[in-house]
């Protein structure tokens, strides 16, 4: 991958070119927005937006994209209505709330807004590609052998993105659960970051501790501050 340009050329450059060629278990297809012309177009206007410069980013790593959020918008932990009213990026997608997308914006709100948040940090996800199994997301570890088949992709996949303009001190892994315990074990075995923090998942926050949400807003800003 070409190391020139901005943090936004090189991410662009990743996405525009973003395949999965490994055979699939039966019955799971991949989720890839970046083949529609549409998502390709907002996916360019947001990382102008927001990456047009050099400046190293804090990575935080979700487990892959969902049919609401990243999975329609190309961006991640965004979904249409965010994209909208908080990033001011116009789209014609449904305008269909997703539960993670509403605690990260509330974060981002809380943390300074959007050109604050983006200049120090970068969203993506363990696999950036998302996967369906009979009409319903799926996660890459719901599956053994759907992860088994794709761990080459996702090593590939984040030292790619690294080459973006990572911070290698630390990253952030949202899930302290399977995608931690596997995202750490790639992280000792490729030596990706010096240190993996894990932090509640915002949809395991928003469905089943949604009463404790002060409480994870605030733990989240302290570790990203």
């Amino acid at each position: 991958m070409d190391a020139g340009g901005t943090f936004a050329q090189r991410a662009l450059d990743f996405y525009s070119r973003l395949t999965l060629s490994v055979k699939l278990p039966d019955g799971i297809t991949v989720m890839n927005p970046y083949s529609e012309p549409e998502i390709l177009r907002i996916t360019r206007f947001f990382f102008w937006k927001y990456y047009s410069d050099n400046r190293p980013r804090t990575y935080l790593f979700g487990i892959n994209p969902g049919r609401f959020g990243a999975g329609i918008t190309g961006i991640t932990f965004t979904d249409p209505v965010r994209l909208e009213k908080e990033c001011g990026i116009l789209n014609s997608l449904e305008k269909k709330p997703e539960l993670s997308s509403v605690f990260i914006y509330e974060l981002i709100r809380r943390y300074g807004g959007p050109d604050k948040f983006f200049s120090g940090f970068f969203l993506t996800a363990v696999s950036p590609l998302g996967f369906i199994k009979n009409g319903r997301n799926m996660n890459y570890y719901d599956d053994k052998s759907l992860q088994a088949s794709l761990e080459g992709f996702i090593i590939s996949s984040v030292q790619d993105q690294i080459r973006f303009g990572a911070r290698r001190d630390f990253c952030i892994c949202l899930g302290e659960g399977k995608n931690f315990d596997y995202f750490r074990k790639l992280n000792r075995d490729h030596g990706f970051f010096r240190e993996v923090i894990p932090l509640a998942h915002p949809r395991f926050i928003m469905q089943y501790r949604l009463k404790r949400i002060e409480e994870f807003l605030r733990q989240y800003l302290e570790v990203l501050e």
